[in-house]
């Protein structure tokens, strides 16, 4: 699809909208475990939602991908409505095949967003916290940069060219 992209904008020609997907990531295994985590790490997908919309571009959110049977239907889903292009959300840790199968299966390019929610982690709160799931849902919540690695070496060996965005979620405009 033809267009122009220049400061944040995107004008596609034609009649047709420019087809954006979007997912984040996590571990279905959390959700139970850590009270409020996957609400909170739905809301960053949200900030990341409405940045990304504007007059010409179209958002197929998935939400949050947290299995393998889950990516699975999330990669069918957006060929089925036809993406032009990913931006995978990494909301927190998880494991490469919540990942890979998203991807293989849409076959178009992919941007992947390592926003933090915060320039830095408050490790002297999360220490006081009392309880030891809140603390491990907190450290969670600004997890974004743990499964990085993972992400960009499975997607490295199977072949799949990416981009990455490293900032914060907040405040950072250049991000």
């Amino acid at each position: 699809m033809a267009g122009t992209l220049k400061a944040g904008t995107f004008k596609p020609s034609g009649s047709y909208p420019l087809r954006v997907g979007l997912f984040g990531i996590g571990l279905e295994a959390y959700w139970p475990q850590f009270k409020g985590l996957k609400k909170r790490l739905e809301g960053y997908l949200g900030t990341v939602h409405g940045r990304l919309a504007r007059e010409g571009v179209e958002i197929i959110n998935l939400g949050l991908i947290d299995s393998p049977a889950k990516a699975l239907q999330a990669g069918h889903r957006f060929r089925q409505e036809d993406v032009d292009l990913i931006f995978l959300q990494v909301t927190t840790y998880a494991l490469s095949s919540t990942v890979l199968p998203v991807v293989q299966r849409a076959k178009v390019p992919v941007i992947v967003l390592n926003l933090q929610p915060a320039a830095t982690i408050d490790y002297a709160s999360i220490n006081n916290m009392p309880d030891r799931a809140a603390m491990t849902g907190e450290w969670l919540a600004h997890c974004t940069a743990c499964p990085m690695p993972e992400i960009a070496n499975v997607f490295n060996r199977a072949g799949i060219n990416f981009h990455q965005v490293t900032g914060m979620l907040f405040d950072d405009e250049q991000a």
